[in-house]
């Protein structure tokens, strides 16, 4: 397999969610994105934004949990999108808080199916995000894509029915540094790899060396507070100790030269919390380096 780009155009989506975040300005990032140049910087086709059909009633034993309703509607939304946009293009979702995933990750795991290869998924964050709908203590669904996507029970009736559930074996978590008790358990139990920002280069490493042993598709999620705050501050759930801009832009390097990348999130982009733009351009300077800049 090539570089990435050289055969398959990139196709940005925009995903203005931000019901899965604890505040509002989520929806902001996908124009925040486009105007940081992120179009002209991967040559790409903006396909302009995903809109959900109207949410429909859904009740819970949890009392936690908020916007379950328009989360299940987005995510059903982006599914779709997800799978439409990935037929011949490599496409770019931009968020939008990290409960897209939820849907994207979903589309993208049907679409890897019908072409009967395995879907791997490398997870830049600094949250698993793998909370079930009865485990999440603060009911925000920015906390449960990967475990939905992974098939973990209790979405069932909730979430749209999964048509492949991605094999958490094949699930690479890098920067990971805040992990609830709860989280800690059902990633253990379901063989989640998942790394803090220490050794990042050698777990990627070893992850793409799958990638590539299996001729898989990748997906790679990549969250705002996968950085240290001080680099990117626009993002609502920041965590010390994030990686570097040298550690990012040396993923971003090695993910290019596996030619492995068939698609991607950028999520959790909050522009009301920037400085300047800042964090939305090391956002776009991070993809550009990903997927090779055409400027």
């Amino acid at each position: 397999m090539g570089h990435i780009n050289d055969a398959l155009h990139i196709r940005l989506v925009g995903a203005p969610v931000e019901e899965g975040a604890g505040r509002p300005g989520c929806a902001l990032g996908p124009q925040a994105l486009r105007a940081a140049g992120i179009g002209a910087a991967l040559g790409a086709a903006d396909l302009g934004d995903v809109a959900p059909r109207p949410s429909r009633p859904l009740c819970h034993g949890n009392a936690a949990l908020k916007a379950l309703p328009e989360v299940s509607a987005w995510t059903e939304a982006l599914a779709e999108a997800a799978l439409a946009a990935s037929d011949g293009g490599l496409p770019v979702f931009l968020g939008g808080d990290h409960s897209l995933s939820a849907g994207t990750v979903t589309g993208l795991a049907r679409r890897a199916a019908e072409a009967g290869r395995p879907l791997f998924l490398l997870w830049l964050d600094a949250h698993p995000d793998f909370h079930t709908l009865d485990t999440t203590t603060s009911g925000n669904l920015h906390g449960t894509p990967a475990a939905y996507a992974t098939g973990r029970p209790g979405f069932e009736g909730y979430f749209p029915a999964l048509a492949a559930p991605v094999d958490p074996r094949r699930v690479c978590m890098l920067g990971v540094r805040s992990v609830d008790p709860a989280e800690a358990r059902a990633l253990a139990e379901a063989g989640v790899a998942a790394h803090g920002v220490r050794g990042m280069g050698r777990a990627l490493a070893a992850f793409l060396a799958r990638v590539a042993a299996e001729d898989g598709l990748l997906h790679v999620s990549l969250d705002v507070d996968f950085l240290d705050p001080g680099l990117a501050p626009a993002v609502g759930t920041t965590v010390p100790a994030g990686a570097s801009r040298r550690a990012a832009l040396a993923a971003m390097d090695r993910l290019r030269a596996s030619g492995r990348v068939t698609s991607l999130d950028v999520v959790e982009l909050n522009p009301r919390l920037d400085r300047g733009g800042r964090t939305a351009r090391l956002m776009v300077e991070l993809v550009a380096r990903l997927m090779g800049d055409r400027r």
